[in-house]
């Protein structure tokens, strides 16, 4: 059977880890050609390297996802190498531990900068260029902070809101193009995410524990994958999946 992806280009961001390493493998794995980015190079060189043992095509480009002279950079690069620009993740992004009150406010800005402003610059950026072609995926990184706002993490998942609101602005007008856009909204994941967005024990963990076994990255990338794959009639335009234990948010 010839895999699902054959001869797609895929970009991911925040492939340096979590749920955009795991989504490259996935990715490959069904026959796209993958274009890595994130600020570490070495990470990605790694990934770029496992992909293409396992009979897969990666590319790499470091760079901050927050700047737009790095994302018009990436879509060059991306057109040079591949000819085509098939599938976007929009993956890169970070958290920030509790709300409007409790959070760190000399983060905000910068945590805009990434999770929003440079998400945006890149959906637009690329469904410029799917809008010519007639075709695409656009696949958003929400979260369920984003789908019910939390205490514990109220500021970050303001972001996620504002994720989920360009995303459904930029369907609707793109869809009629035969460009889909996708907003993905996970639960609990387990990865380095927690430990960079300053949670701990006391002020995140205690609490999740009643949950159970929570989502790994591969659980989110089988996801993406599924989205992608679609006939090209077929649009899942948002989705949440949380751990089954996991009630809130």
């Amino acid at each position: 059977m010839e895999p699902l992806l054959l001869n797609k280009t895929a970009i991911i961001t925040g492939a340096s880890a979590g749920i955009g390493w795991a989504t490259a493998c996935e990715l490959a794995r069904h026959g796209a050609r993958v274009v890595l980015t994130a600020r570490r190079a070495d990470r990605l060189m790694e990934l770029a390297e496992k992909i293409k043992a396992d009979g897969g095509q990666a590319w790499t480009v470091s760079g901050d996802a927050g700047d737009k002279t790095h994302i018009d950079h990436l879509l060059a690069q991306t057109m040079q190498w591949t000819g085509r620009l098939d599938i976007v993740v929009v993956n890169a992004g970070r958290g920030l531990a509790g709300g409007v009150l409790t959070s760190d406010e000399t983060q905000w800005e910068s945590l805009y900068k990434l999770n929003v402003l440079g998400a945006a610059h890149l959906m637009r950026a690329s469904a410029q260029i799917m809008v010519e072609n007639k075709s695409g995926d656009i696949v958003a990184l929400g979260s369920v902070a984003g789908h019910n706002i939390s205490p514990y993490s109220g500021f970050y998942g303001s972001t996620k809101w504002a994720i989920a609101a360009i995303a459904e602005s930029l369907r609707r007008e793109v869809c009629g193009q035969a460009v889909r856009v996708t907003t993905i909204k996970p639960g609990i994941v387990e990865s380095e995410f927690q430990a960079v967005a300053g949670y701990t024990y006391e002020n995140f963990t205690k609490s999740i524990v009643r949950f159970g076994k929570v989502l790994t990255p591969d659980d989110v990338a089988k996801v993406i994958g599924y989205v992608v794959s679609q006939p090209p009639h077929v649009h899942l335009n948002e989705l949440v999946l949380r751990p089954t234990g996991q009630d809130y948010p």
